[in-house]
């Protein structure tokens, strides 16, 4: 399997975990999904928004651009317009990493720092396992908050993905 192929299920991945997690996360209420918590980004609502801001940044690095617009405010107050919007924003990021060559996933990547406006410069492939990862760090606190909090504890392993795929892949050969 290539880079490219492989971060690609990568992404589709993420818009997965997100479906499992927010299906969780949608029994519990307003209220307790703004509740602070120890995560953090303050709420399980905060880190979510949070989780949208860091996608949209790496995106853009990805394409040679710099942002920072939602750093440390929240982007969306509205539950299901932040779900929507993180949902598009993975979509996004998942066909236009589709339209890259082969050789864009071997490259070097360059951008400058949110912060401290530091120049780094890394491998392609390590930043998308950064961006893949973190996001699987914060879906892990954001649940283990959420099931604290009474909402039932979403399986959102990478293994039960591919096994659901496969399954999914297997009926549709049957029709």
């Amino acid at each position: 399997m290539s880079f490219k192929q492989y971060f690609l299920y990568q992404a589709d991945y993420q818009h997965w975990a997100d479906d499992v997690l927010f299906n969780a996360l949608d029994r519990l209420d307003e209220d307790t999904r703004r509740e602070t918590r120890k995560l953090f980004f303050g709420s399980i609502h905060g880190t979510l928004d949070h989780l949208l801001f860091f996608f949209r940044k790496w995106h853009a690095r990805l394409k040679g651009e710099h942002y920072a617009e939602g750093y440390g405010e929240v982007l969306y107050a509205d539950w299901r317009e932040l779900k929507n919007a993180l949902r598009q924003e993975i979509r996004d990021l998942q066909r236009w990493l589709e339209y890259q060559p082969e050789e864009f996933f071997d490259g070097r990547l360059s951008y400058r720092r949110t912060l401290s406006r530091e120049e780094k410069d890394v491998w392609v492939r390590d930043a998308l396992t950064h961006v893949f990862t973190y996001a699987s760090l914060e879906r892990g606190h954001i649940s283990a908050a959420g099931s604290a909090l009474g909402a039932p504890f979403p399986d959102m392993a990478y293994y039960t993905y591919r096994l659901e795929m496969g399954e999914h892949l297997e009926n549709m050969r049957k029709i």
